[in-house]
């Protein structure tokens, strides 16, 4: 079983919406997904309250089991998952790095602005001393033409490390699927949100062919 983790230290970088639509996204490519949330606030586990459909399946996991993720993670694969998704607090602690430890791959969002550019180094630093690879996902990138910030700051991360690819732009759709229960490729299928996030989940499967935790 593949294990993904959304991680970063700085909120606010639609790093839930992300979550939730990739998981959906990998369903409708013929995955069997489970989405953990191990956010305090709970924002995933509100969207898969919310949600009419089965699958992917979401589960908010406690705080005092967090510790026994690795086991968890064993008892889902032999529950035939082939795809975990797991969302974590935008904040540097244990969790988070237990978090960490348990994937195959770690996504970083990281919106096009100095103040999340200063604080990605930690959580960069952080992966870097766990050996786990990982990848930068440019997030709420401007629509506008002609706006080169995004551009700017790819350009600055991929002296750091992996890219994921497409950018994510901010786009409405994001925030209406979250708030219908849905992921973008659901709320609005031929829109560019659900492009850009097909996108982003071929080159996760990519990235991550032979690859397990």
């Amino acid at each position: 079983m593949r294990v993904v983790t959304l991680v970063t230290q700085k909120g606010g970088t639609g790093k839930t919406t992300i979550a939730a639509s990739l998981a959906v996204a990998a369903y409708e490519a013929g995955e069997k997904v489970l989405a953990l949330d191990l956010d305090p606030q709970g924002s995933l586990a509100t969207w898969g309250d919310m949600r009419q459909a089965d699958m992917p399946h979401v589960e908010k996991v406690p705080a005092n089991m967090v510790p026994e993720l690795p086991q968890l993670l064993k008892t889902v694969e032999a529950q035939g998952f082939t795809l975990t998704i797991i969302d974590t607090a935008g904040a540097d602690n244990p969790t988070t790095h237990i978090a960490m430890g348990a994937a195959g791959l770690c996504l970083v969002p990281i919106r096009p602005t100095r103040i999340d550019g200063n604080a990605v180094l930690p959580t960069a630093e952080a992966l870097q001393r766990l050996s786990k690879p990982f990848a930068f996902l440019l997030s709420q990138c401007s629509t506008i033409p002609r706006n080169s910030r995004a551009a700017e700051m790819a350009a600055g991360l991929k002296t750091l490390g992996v890219l994921a690819e497409p950018n994510i732009s901010q786009r409405a759709d994001h925030q209406d699927a979250y708030a219908d229960g849905k992921g973008v490729t659901e709320y609005a299928p031929d829109g560019k949100a659900a492009q850009e996030l097909r996108g982003l989940w071929q080159w996760v499967d990519k990235r991550m062919k032979g690859k397990t935790r």
